[in-house]
């Protein structure tokens, strides 16, 4: 990732002057104030001048109250803001200092579109009309010529990146799967998301009962003394009725999806995780003529959300995780039952720091609901071990080989070798982040450092079985499947 500081600061300053607001019930009277406060001018602090400054603002802050930009009345969770890109270079191809100006014009000769023309001390490229071919790189004898990558178009997995006439990066939404690498790929913070931040504080406002439900990955992301018990204080501190680990989801997943599996290998028909969104988006729009192969079993998220929805229809659940791509699970996907709203660790936590709610360390292990594989479902190969265990617990009798594809472009190699027809293994688990969910763009702390939080909070759980931990909850009053 290679959003700095200083972008990261003016993002949580955003998320959090607009959380302040909506709970003071002074949002709509107040919001276009926000870009003076916080930039008050009269000398620039980050651009040119405050005037782009302010309008960068005013786009962040509409990002934050959940607006689309530029028109779009629903659009893309993942969104360009015009007015912070426009720094990086509008050519990917330039001509370096190593140029000789030499005399064979090996790269004015290679060139078919007439882009690259001899100049006093070196060969000078037109971006208007580059079509970014590389021959010119390929034919130069000096190497003089570089490829220059923007880093959102660069991290881009599926290539939905590309930019018009001003240099303005352009998200193709037919291409996009959601997954954010762009969003913190961006020095410039020009890439964001809508968030969820408003209509969550005016849910905690209503008579309605409003739920907060954490990722798997959740534990170990802010160290290891701050655990479930944490945040179930936590939450309840900013104004929700109850708190659920989706660890628990996990386990309900897996079961179903086990048995779902096992009918599939009976009839040697392959199938493919659907807990990842970013994941299932790739399918969808890449690999149209797999999403047959789809698990039909619901995400953890879902279906803890219908867990409580059947007992309070009336309810309103909160995803809170590392994902912005569980945003398009709810936007874009829109699963009968399927939570509320998504909020990210940053958008949460600009919402506690409204509240003046922390994170207190907390030693006590007393709240777990869900099992052991469920818990380690947010990480690479954990939706696997799970879905194995609940396997060996059906007594199923059968051992199924699985391929853990670890990131968007795993996931690709994996799903072109079912496309055609060679893929070796059963199943496939896919994540469209490396490391899982813990890798997800939102994540709150590096994987090294959460894996080795998580790992010592994980070892002082229960480990208890799938099938023993869903005892305790009534797995026949809602629905585990896709409508």
């Amino acid at each position: 990732m290679y959003a700095d500081e200083n972008v990261i600061k003016i993002k949580h300053e955003v998320l959090y002057e607009v959380a302040k607001l909506a709970f003071e019930g002074k949002l709509a009277e107040k919001k276009e104030n926000l870009q003076y406060q916080l930039i008050p001018g009269p000398q620039p602090q980050f651009r040119c001048c405050i005037y782009k400054e302010r309008e960068i603002i005013r786009q962040r802050v509409k990002l934050a109250c959940g607006e689309a930009l530029y028109g779009n009345a629903e659009g893309n969770v993942v969104q360009v803001i015009h007015s912070a890109c426009e720094d990086c270079p509008i050519s990917s191809y330039t001509v370096t200092e190593n140029c000789q100006n030499c005399i064979g014009k090996a790269c004015i000769n290679a060139c078919k579109f007439g882009a690259i023309e001899a100049g006093r001390l070196r060969s000078h490229i037109d971006p208007q009309k580059c079509k970014e071919c590389g021959k010119c790189a390929q034919a130069c004898p000096y190497n003089a010529i570089a490829h220059l990558k923007r880093p959102c178009k660069n991290s881009c997995p599926v290539n939905a990146i590309t930019y018009d006439e001003y240099g303005i990066s352009v998200i193709d939404d037919e291409k996009c799967i959601r997954c954010g690498k762009c969003i913190h790929s961006c020095p410039f913070g020009a890439i964001g998301s809508k968030t969820f931040i408003v209509q969550t504080i005016e849910a905690l406002k209503s008579e309605h009962k409003v739920y907060a439900m954490v990722a798997p990955a959740t534990e170990g992301q802010f160290g290891p003394s701050i655990t479930m018990n944490s945040w179930k204080k936590a939450m309840s501190e900013v104004g929700f009725n109850g708190f659920i680990e989706v660890g628990l989801g996990g386990d309900m997943t897996a079961q179903y999806e086990a048995e779902e599996w096992f009918e599939a290998y009976k009839e040697g028909e392959k199938k493919v995780t659907s807990c990842c969104p970013g994941f299932v988006n790739m399918v969808r729009k890449h690999f149209p003529e797999l999403a047959d192969h789809v698990s039909t079993t619901v995400s953890p998220m879902c279906a803890v959300s219908r867990m409580i929805k059947a007992k309070e229809p009336d309810a309103i659940t909160v995803f809170i995780g590392p994902c912005i791509a569980k945003k398009s699970e709810v936007v874009d996907q829109k699963i009968e039952g399927n939570v509320d709203y998504v909020l990210t660790y940053s958008e949460i936590r600009a919402i506690m720091r409204a509240k003046n709610v922390k994170l207190e360390p907390d030693t006590a292990t007393s709240y777990q609901e869900a099992s052991i594989y469920g818990k380690r479902f947010g990480n690479s190969g954990g939706v696997t071990a799970a879905v194995v265990q609940a396997l060996r617990e059906m007594e199923a009798g059968c051992d199924p080989k699985i391929c853990v594809a670890n990131g968007a472009a795993e996931c690709k190699k994996a799903l072109l070798l079912m496309k055609a027809g060679k893929l070796p293994e059963d199943f496939i688990e896919g994540m469209a982040c490396e490391g899982g969910c813990v890798g997800g763009p939102s994540a709150y702390s590096d994987m090294i450092s959460s894996k080795k939080s998580r790992d010592e909070l994980l070892a002082k759980a229960d480990d208890r079985l799938i099938g023993e931990n869903l005892k305790n909850y009534h797995m026949d009053s809602f629905e585990m499947h896709r409508h």
